[in-house]
């Protein structure tokens, strides 16, 4: 390839990646686009980006709003011809991650993906059977539905861009067993979000400690991203540490998260559901001779746990170890 067609496929390059990030409602400057196409390996100028814009705007229905700086976007009478491509089951996708996803994600990242969920919008407004299946798909909790808590947004994008830049984060929060004590302040060190029923969890460790704690994101006041790069534990796993049983909280702070092997007594019928949905890998489903079924599984001690054993109420006739049998049931009674 000569230097002038290298030339001529990175602005092509370079011109597409900038209208695929314009809205058809927002205004986007071009310094917001600088900075998304710098995320992207692209080192340009401002001045480059706006020659760009004023070239498309001679072939593509796209239109700046005469300020200083400009913002550019879709002209609201774009044909779909014309905004680039997106098939029927990628619009879904965009869709139904902007509906469950959207609290899960860095705001830095929403801004980027709003042209692509605009573009899903229209791509579907002609398509009744693809657009009826967003109308036809929920997802329902399996345990009792709450309202999420409210998070502070400001501290939220603090943290949500902490880790995805790998920074330290410096934050203000009220912990839950000193609610009228005052608010602590920390230097943490992200590794991860995790959401669990309607509450979102920072994983992360202090900057004087060394140990994997979790906080609840709606009881950070304020967060704010440091310079100096999150300092992560050599084997830390998600996956690893969720399996774990962490998230499941501990029955007793003073003891870490421990396996135990457990055995329910059940009948036939009722041990049914334990076939379709299993405790664990190891689990085993075995009748005694008087009919009655003996499920058996490891799983980490929890409180999780505990309160999960207590839903069933009679249906469970025996839990086996006895100490996990007396806690339920004196929560029970």
């Amino acid at each position: 390839m000569s230097t002038q067609e290298k030339e001529t496929s990175n602005t092509l390059y370079r011109q597409w990646q900038i209208l695929s990030r314009l809205s058809t409602g927002k205004w986007m400057g071009t310094r917001e686009l600088q900075e998304i196409l710098q995320r992207e390996g692209i080192d340009i100028s401002l001045r480059t980006i706006q020659r760009d814009l004023n070239q498309i705007s001679q072939r593509f229905p796209i239109e700046n709003n005469g300020t200083v700086p400009q913002g550019w976007r879709w002209r609201s009478d774009a044909p779909i011809q014309s905004l680039p491509h997106m098939t029927s089951s990628q619009a879904v996708t965009f869709m139904m991650v902007e509906e469950h996803l959207n609290h899960l994600l860095p705001p830095s990242l929403i801004e980027e993906m709003t042209p692509w969920f605009d573009l899903a919008r229209r791509s579907l407004s002609n398509q009744n059977n693809v657009r009826q299946w967003i109308n036809r798909v929920r997802i329902v909790p399996a345990t009792q539905p709450l309202i999420p808590p409210l998070v502070e947004r400001t501290a939220q994008q603090a943290i949500y861009e902490g880790l995805l830049q790998d920074k330290q984060l410096e934050c203000t929060y009220q912990p839950r067993i000193s609610i009228s004590s005052e608010e602590k302040t920390y230097i943490l060190n992200p590794l991860a979000l995790v959401q669990k029923g309607a509450v979102i969890y920072l994983i992360c460790t202090r900057f004087d400690k060394t140990d994997i704690q979790t906080f609840a994101l709606h009881r950070f006041k304020s967060a704010k991203v440091l310079e100096s790069r999150a300092l992560h534990p050599v084997d830390f796993n998600i996956d690893k540490y969720i399996e774990s049983g962490a998230l499941g909280f501990r029955v007793d702070y003073s003891r870490p998260t421990e396996n135990i092997q457990i055995k329910l007594t059940m009948s036939e019928h009722d041990s049914t559901y334990f076939e379709e949905c299993q405790l664990s890998t190891d689990q085993t489903i075995i009748k005694q001779d008087d009919g009655l079924m003996i499920v058996s599984a490891t799983v980490p001690y929890t409180s999780q746990l505990v309160w999960w054993l207590r839903g069933f109420g009679k249906i469970i006739q025996n839990i086996e170890p006895l100490f996990l049998f007396n806690v339920v049931k004196e929560i029970e009674d």
